[in-house]
């Protein structure tokens, strides 16, 4: 008897959560983002952790920090007051997509470029980051600029799902390409000498150099790369309240201390061209 109540139980519970997950039948893919955050308090964004000084993971306490993880917190408090809760699941470039189509989050804010191809697939907000992509090599590297790769043996390494890999296969057409599934590994990739360079958008290069001494960003900016929080299509409201929430953000000057905050001490970045 005991045994059929604690199935029964197990039942219950599982639909409960079932209910809970799927709002009375409607799958999270189609939920409104507003009207759910609104009636739980809490907004989930997908962030990176493996990105130095946008969104790292702390392995002392296994809490995700940098910029975007603090401006995705200050977001959330604009739309849903200052009790609302920010909620973090990590993401990869590869990785992101899809569970942003799927509901397991409600937005994107992972350095992710507003390109035309995905703007078909996703709502960007507008740029909270120009950034530009660069090269990151060992120092003394014969590798100076983009052009020092378009050579036949040279090797560059990127990472899936990352819109610098097609960049520099333009720019360096003559290059091999290694694709890793996350920056740590390609930084890995790059120490062990698999490549001559690794390519990203300079703010992240710059995280890298700073957490890998004896590494360089070299050759400045070959492409123009704004950073965009992107939601599901069909969240227009959603949207508008993120732009709206940016702009208070700005306006009151908490933008600025995050940048400051993050990128005030990184060698070579000039954080007061990027103030707003």
């Amino acid at each position: 008897m005991k045994k059929v109540i604690r199935t029964i139980g197990l039942l219950i519970s599982s639909f409960a959560v079932l209910l809970l997950l799927t709002s009375c039948g409607t799958p999270l893919s189609k939920q409104n983002v507003v009207t759910r955050a609104e009636e739980t308090n809490t907004l989930t964004w997908g962030v990176k952790a493996d990105t130095k000084l946008f969104g790292l993971m702390d392995v002392k306490d296994g809490q995700i920090k940098g910029f975007e993880v603090d401006l995705a917190d200050a977001l959330t408090k604009q739309i849903l007051g200052p009790k609302g809760k920010a909620q973090f699941v990590q993401v990869t470039s590869s990785t992101r997509m899809p569970l942003l189509q799927n509901g397991n989050i409600d937005a994107i804010i992972a350095t992710m470029t507003i390109t035309p191809e995905r703007a078909k697939q996703v709502d960007f907000s507008r740029s909270y980051f120009d950034a530009g992509q660069s090269l990151l090599v060992k120092n003394g590297s014969p590798i100076h600029n983009i052009k020092d790769l378009n050579h036949s043996g040279r090797t560059v390494l990127g990472v899936v799902g990352s819109n610098s890999v097609q960049n520099v296969a333009k720019a360096a057409p003559k290059a091999r390409v290694l694709q890793l599934s996350d920056y740590a590994q390609a930084m890995t990739a790059l120490k062990s000498g698999q490549g001559d360079a690794l390519t990203t958008d300079n703010g992240i290069l710059y995280g890298m150099a700073v957490e890998n001494p004896g590494y360089s960003v070299v050759g400045g900016t070959f492409t123009k790369e704004p950073y965009g929080i992107a939601t599901r299509k069909g969240q227009g409201d959603f949207q508008k309240k993120i732009a709206k929430a940016l702009t208070e953000v700005e306006k009151s000057g908490q933008y600025n201390k995050l940048l400051a905050k993050w990128f005030s001490n990184v060698p070579g970045f000039n954080y007061k061209e990027m103030e707003r």
